[in-house]
């Protein structure tokens, strides 16, 4: 496929947003887009990074041929104005990648005002049909093609170590992401549950034992460490994955959990790649994928998840396991990106 991106630099490979967009230059070039500007790099330093992102970007947009395809990545913080310039000036056809609407998460107040930075495109892919919804409501004219689900590459194969769980009770359940404030506070409270017949274990950064609502001994928490994203889907070991943000075990509330309405959280992405199904709120825009393609069960409240965990039978959880495996395999493979690319395309 005739097309061209422009690679950047990443700042932390460590989180799902770096690990997503990198993800996504690699899924372009191995379907025959060319990069036009710098390889690819993680540079720590902010100064730095912008620095060699400015000339990066303006390399490629010299490069950049008339009358071509440029596929590009939303946000770009600094520069994706310049970008749409250079391209523009060329009569080039644009294809953006929507990886968080800022307005949505509660980031800006105007959605006039980013959507003039998104949709200055020819096409769009958004995450799912909700956030799908949300461009129409706004009165967006241009294709705008839904994703499904993120990628999650690894040259490493697809992890084996959850191939063997058939089950078992009690249930383990991973949780994989950053313990800051606001986005999931709730982990905490799980000890607190009138019921809580499973155990949970922890992956990534800021988990604070001091927090927990009763002794460590007892509680049903097992933090187990933080890894770069290309070395913890063979690092965790579960039965289910949990995608639930906000401060509250009733709902996901809070700026992080009412996003989970519009978005595809990564780390859904990651838990089916170590062959977990996942837990889901029944109101996120992910729950939709996830009972569609049978890898999962969704939940209004963390409180009845024992119960449903204990009403799940082995044939039931195994057939999960079955539907996860057909659908880690295009994961890792990019076939969801691929697939949504191919049909910007054609409908530019």
């Amino acid at each position: 496929m005739k097309g061209y991106y422009i690679s950047r630099n990443y700042k932390s490979l460590f989180n799902a947003a770096g690990k997503a967009k990198t993800d996504c230059e690699n899924i372009l070039s191995e379907m025959g887009f060319k990069n036009l500007g710098f390889k690819q790099s993680s540079i720590p330093s902010s100064a730095r990074g912008t620095i060699k992102n400015f000339f990066g970007i303006s390399l490629a947009l010299i490069r950049l041929p008339f009358k071509s395809t440029l596929c590009t990545q939303y946000p770009l913080n600094k520069f994706r104005k310049y970008v749409l310039f250079g391209a523009k000036l060329k009569r080039c056809k644009i294809i953006t990648i929507v990886h968080d609407v800022r307005y949505l998460k509660g980031r800006t107040s105007s959605a006039e005002k980013e959507l003039k930075k998104i949709i200055s495109s020819d096409a769009i892919i958004v995450h799912n049909q909700a956030m799908k919804k949300w461009f129409l409501d706004q009165n967006v004219q241009i294709p705008i093609i839904v994703l499904g689900i993120f990628d999650y590459l690894s040259n490493q194969g697809l992890p084996e170590q959850n191939n063997t769980k058939n089950g078992e009770k009690p249930f383990e359940i991973v949780y994989a992401g950053g313990f800051g404030e606001g986005k999931n506070s709730y982990i905490y409270d799980l000890d607190t549950l009138e019921k809580n017949e499973f155990k949970m274990n922890l992956y990534g950064l800021g988990f604070d034992y001091e927090k927990l609502n009763v002794a460590k001994d007892k509680s049903i928490l097992s933090y187990k460490g933080a890894f770069p994203s290309d070395v913890v889907a063979y690092k965790i070991e579960g039965s289910f994955g949990l995608v639930w943000d906000g401060i509250s075990t009733e709902e996901c509330s809070g700026q992080y959990g009412q996003y989970l309405k519009y978005n595809n959280p990564h780390k859904t992405s990651l838990y089916l790649l170590c062959g977990l199904p996942v837990i889901v709120w029944d109101k996120a825009a992910i729950s939709t994928f996830v009972l569609e393609n049978g890898i999962g069960i969704t939940i209004s409240n963390l409180k009845d998840l024992s119960d449903t965990l204990e009403k799940l039978s082995e044939k039931e959880y195994n057939k999960m396991k079955t539907n996860v495996n057909h659908v880690r395999k295009k994961i890792i493979s990019g076939g969801y990106l691929s697939d949504a690319v191919h049909q910007a395309m054609q409908n530019m």
